[in-house]
C-alpha cells in the first residue's frame, strides 16, 4: 500500500485552535489504507475483517419462487368465493420440490421454503382453508402472489451486496453465504502498538511508592484496540528518558501500521513523547477546542503514523474513541465514520461556556441521558459507570432537566 507522506499531519502557519469537526474533516482527507490485501479469506475467518473489493453476489436470493407458509398452492387471484379445487396427488416441500406442472384449477399441498411448482403462484394458509374428499375449500378471497416469495426478492444474480470497505459482521457473513460467496478479500489486520510513557506510572503488579500510579491507560487503550477487531502490538510502557522513548517507538515503527500513546505529548521538560517525535520524525500538535482532551499530538516516525494521546484516563478514553477509532478504521481499509448519536432529554443541569466542545461520560435511564457527577479527567470510574458520551458543541448553552441533548452509545465507535 502507498505509505503516508511525512508531513500529512502538518497544520497550516498561524493554526492554534481547531474545532472538532475541522480536525476530523483534516485526519478524513490526510489518511488512507495502509495495510496490504488479504486473498481469499474463507468465511468462517471473516468476522471483524475489512473487505479490500466490492462482492457481487453468483446467484440470486431466494434462486426459486417459494412459500412463505404452509397451506396449499394454486394460480392465482382467488376472486370467487366459496370454492373448491381439486388437489393433485404429491407435495412440494423444501429440499423436495414438485417436479411437474399444475393444471389449471387445481391446488397442491406446500410447505415453507418449497419450490412453487409450475402453473402456480399463490398460497392460501392451511388454518384459512378446509380439504374434504379430495378438494380444497376456500372461503376468502386472495390476490395473486399471496404468500409467496418471488426469486430473486432479496439479491438478484450479480448484485453488488457488499461493498469494499465494510467491516464484516455475522449478519453480512450470513448474507455472503446465502449466495454462495466462499471466500472474498480483505484487508490485512491493522497491526496498532501501544505505549504508555512516564516516570511517575508503573504496570499493574509492579512496587508503588505514594507517588506513583497504576498504568489504566495502556490495559485500557489494548482493550480498546482488540475490541475495534485490530492486532494489538503491546510496547510496554517507557521510562521519561529520550533514549527509552526512542527505543519502544522504534519498535513500534519495525512491528506496527500505527503507534498509539498516552502521556509526554505536551510541551514540558519532562514530554518527551514530544520531544523524540520532534528530533527523529515529523509532529504537529494539534490543539483541539475538545473537553477533556485538547492536546493531540498526530506525527510520523520512520514511516509510521504515531497518535500522541493525552496522559489522563479520560482524556485518552475521549480522544481514542472521536479521533483514534474513525483514523484506525481509515488506515485499516474501512470506511470513515461518523459515530451517531440521538437527541435525549437530560437529567442534569449545566452551564456550558463558549469555546470548546465538550464530551460527558454519560448513560440512559428511564429515557432521560444523567452524567456523571464529576468532569475531573482523571476519575477513572466515571468512565466504567458510563455507557457513552454527551456530545456538546462550541457553543454557549443553559442546560436544565429536560432540555434534548446528543448522547452517543459507545457502540456507535464500534464497540
Amino acid at each position: 500500500m502507498k505509505p503516508l507522506r511525512n508531513d500529512c499531519f502538518a497544520l497550516p502557519p498561524g493554526v492554534n485552535w481547531t474545532p472538532v469537526d475541522e480536525a476530523l474533516e483534516r485526519l478524513r482527507s490526510r489518511l488512507h489504507p495502509v495495510v496490504a490485501v488479504e486473498r481469499d479469506v474463507p468465511l468462517s475467518q471473516l468476522n471483524g475483517r475489512i473487505l479490500a473489493s466490492d462482492v457481487h453476489a453468483p446467484r440470486a436470493h431466494p434462486p426459486s419462487s417459494n412459500s412463505a407458509v404452509d397451506g396449499y398452492a394454486f394460480a392465482g387471484p382467488l376472486t370467487e368465493v366459496p370454492c373448491a379445487l381439486p388437489l393433485v396427488d404429491g407435495r412440494s416441500a423444501a429440499g423436495e420440490p414438485y417436479r411437474d406442472r399444475v393444471p389449471a384449477g387445481h391446488a397442491i399441498r406446500i410447505l415453507t421454503g418449497a419450490v412453487m411448482p409450475a402453473g402456480t403462484d399463490t398460497v392460501v394458509l392451511e388454518e384459512d382453508c378446509e380439504v374434504i374428499d379430495g378438494q380444497l375449500h376456500l372461503n376468502g378471497t386472495l390476490k395473486a402472489g399471496a404468500n409467496r416469495r418471488l426469486a430473486g426478492e432479496d439479491i438478484q444474480a450479480q448484485d453488488r451486496i457488499l461493498s469494499a470497505g465494510t467491516r464484516l459482521t455475522p449478519t453480512q457473513i450470513s448474507v455472503l453465504a446465502s449466495v454462495g460467496v466462499e471466500s472474498v478479500d480483505v484487508y490485512q489486520r491493522l497491526r496498532v502498538g501501544v505505549l504508555s510513557t512516564g516516570d511517575e506510572v508503573k504496570p499493574v503488579g509492579s512496587p508503588v511508592t505514594d507517588w506513583q500510579i497504576y498504568d489504566a491507560n495502556r490495559p485500557m487503550l489494548s482493550a480498546l484496540v482488540t475490541q475495534l477487531g485490530y492486532e494489538l502490538v503491546d510496547l510496554g510502557h517507557a521510562l521519561d528518558r529520550a533514549e527509552d522513548v526512542t527505543a519502544a517507538l522504534e519498535r513500534g515503527a519495525e512491528q506496527c501500521d500505527l503507534i498509539l500513546t498516552s502521556g509526554g505529548v505536551s510541551a514540558g521538560d519532562e514530554d518527551h513523547v514530544s520531544k523524540t517525535l520532534k528530533a527523529h520524525g515529523e509532529i504537529s500538535n494539534w490543539r483541539i477546542a475538545i473537553k477533556p482532551g485538547r492536546p493531540l499530538a498526530l506525527a510520523m516516525f520512520k514511516g509510521t503514523p504515531v497518535v500522541g494521546l493525552p496522559g489522563n484516563p479520560v482524556a485518552a478514553w475521549v480522544c481514542a474513541l472521536r479521533f483514534g477509532a474513525p483514523a484506525m478504521a481509515l488506515l485499516a481499509g474501512a470506511e470513515w465514520f461518523e459515530p451517531q448519536g440521538y437527541f435525549v432529554p437530560a437529567n442534569f443541569s449545566k452551564n456550558k461556556k463558549p469555546g470548546r466542545s465538550e464530551m460527558l461520560r454519560a448513560r440512559v435511564r428511564d429515557g432521560q441521558v444523567e452524567v456523571f457527577g464529576s468532569e475531573g479527567s482523571g476519575r477513572v470510574t466515571g468512565l466504567a459507570w458510563s455507557e457513552g458520551l454527551v456530545d456538546l458543541d462550541e457553543s454557549a448553552r443553559q442546560i436544565e432537566p429536560g432540555t434534548p441533548v446528543r448522547f452517543i452509545p459507545y457502540g456507535s465507535f464500534g464497540l
